[in-house]
């Protein structure tokens, strides 16, 4: 599996996002970023996929199969792109406060700690779909590590699309999220308008 070790930090100063965006404490560097250039509207527009993808962990093929899913759905393909990544189940564990990053997230749902409705799923890239419930699995409960990332990220906000019951480790999909609900400092229209060049 293709693996990105540059440090997230520098990367978040690359792309110009705040590193809290990825769950990471770390400030950004103070350091004056010097704009070697004016950036082309095929360079923004780069960018912005690059966050996203960076943003959600997510490799190029990955990606792009979501974008198609994206636009054969009802509705705008940039809003449904950003649904559809937010609905991941790695992505559900980060939002219900279960890990302190996505990365974090990816590996829990990769070691067989998650189980939606009640069967284990060890897929990262699982779509939830509305009244599913995810929780972390009883063989794992009893774990010190998830009550100390419970006490971790007991101050994140839970989406209004989320419901979560932190004491048992357990969570509901209320609803699809809006675009209003998703948090992050990306511009989907840019995206949509690269693909469709």
């Amino acid at each position: 599996m293709a693996r990105d070790f540059t440090p997230a930090v520098k990367r978040c100063r690359e792309l110009g996002i705040e590193p809290s965006v990825l769950g990471l404490a770390k400030k950004p560097s103070r350091r004056k970023v010097n704009e070697r250039r004016k950036v082309s509207e095929y360079g923004l527009q780069l960018r912005e996929k690059q966050k996203a993808k960076f943003i959600y962990g997510v490799l190029e093929r990955q990606f792009h199969n979501t974008y198609l899913k994206a636009s054969k759905m009802h509705g705008m393909t940039g809003e449904n792109l950003l649904s559809l990544l937010e609905r991941r189940l790695d992505n559900v564990i980060f939002r219900l406060g279960f890990a302190r990053t996505r990365k974090e997230a990816r590996q829990i749902v990769s070691h067989s700690h998650v189980s939606v409705n009640g069967r284990k799923v060890n897929i990262p890239s699982y779509a939830v779909k509305v009244g599913d419930v995810v929780e972390i699995r009883e063989a794992s409960r009893s774990s010190s590590h998830f009550k100390l990332v419970v006490e971790e990220t007991h101050r994140q906000i839970i989406p209004s699309w989320l419901q979560s019951d932190r004491d048992n480790l357990k969570g509901k999909v209320l609803s699809l999220p809006l675009r209003e609900e998703i948090d992050v400092p990306v511009e989907e229209r840019q995206i949509v308008e690269l693909y469709s060049k």
